[in-house]
């Protein structure tokens, strides 16, 4: 059984790797090489990471609203705060589905790259070529790791928020409300934290693209 599932693994990899090949030659086609589908998805990171900023944002919003609560129907509050969960958390998994899209594109660009470099007749060209190469990737860690780094700072806030979300249904009275409150505090970091490392990370991914313009 075991090894069936390796084999149905081993089949489901060769063929997202087929799809993804001939992805890459269609837009060949149309003259859109790995570098530039690179450059779009490092875009499309950085618009989902601008977008779970403002999710963020909003949720902590409607969090400091549930702890100012003094009347009213604290059922529709709750549903309210659950909301912004969900689409908080949607963003993020945006975030790291686009991130994940990032890294295919450069691993591939990358093993191409690598491979063409045996193709130079001329070793002046193969040298240059490969300190070029050597200079991408080391630009691109350095990306990666931004992007990372922010993806990570979302799952505390996440976690909390979740946490808070699970408290207030099953205890819908003031008493929830007053141990909401103390978590306020952490909650505001939680959102500081991330949105501190989404700039930075959209700095970087705005150095990575230019280099790779000017290149």
């Amino acid at each position: 059984m075991v090894i069936k599932h390796q084999f149905v693994a081993v089949l489901l990899v060769m063929g997202l790797s087929a799809c993804q090949s001939a992805y890459y030659s269609a837009m060949e086609k149309v003259g859109y090489h790995k570098r530039d589908i690179l450059v779009d998805r490092v875009e499309d990171v950085q618009q989902a990471q601008q977008d779970a900023q403002q999710e963020f944002k909003s949720a902590l919003e409607q969090f400091q609203s549930v702890v100012q609560f003094d009347g009213g129907e604290l059922q529709a509050h709750y549903q309210k705060l659950n909301d912004e969960y969900q689409a908080s958390k949607e963003a993020a998994d945006a975030v790291s589905e686009r991130i994940d899209k990032v890294e295919q594109v450069a691993e591939d660009l990358f093993d191409e790259w690598q491979n063409e470099l045996e193709q130079y007749s001329s070793a002046k060209l193969r040298s240059q070529s490969a300190t070029k190469l050597a200079k991408t990737k080391a630009r691109y860690k350095t990306l990666l790791r931004a992007m990372r780094q922010s993806e990570k700072k979302m799952q505390p806030f996440l976690s909390a928020l979740q946490d808070n979300v699970l408290f207030l249904k099953h205890n819908l009275n003031a008493q929830a409300i007053g141990s909401l409150k103390g978590e306020l505090a952490e909650i505001e970091k939680d959102v500081e934290s991330i949105i501190r490392e989404i700039d930075r990370s959209i700095k970087e991914s705005e150095k990575f693209i230019n280099s790779l313009n000017a290149s």
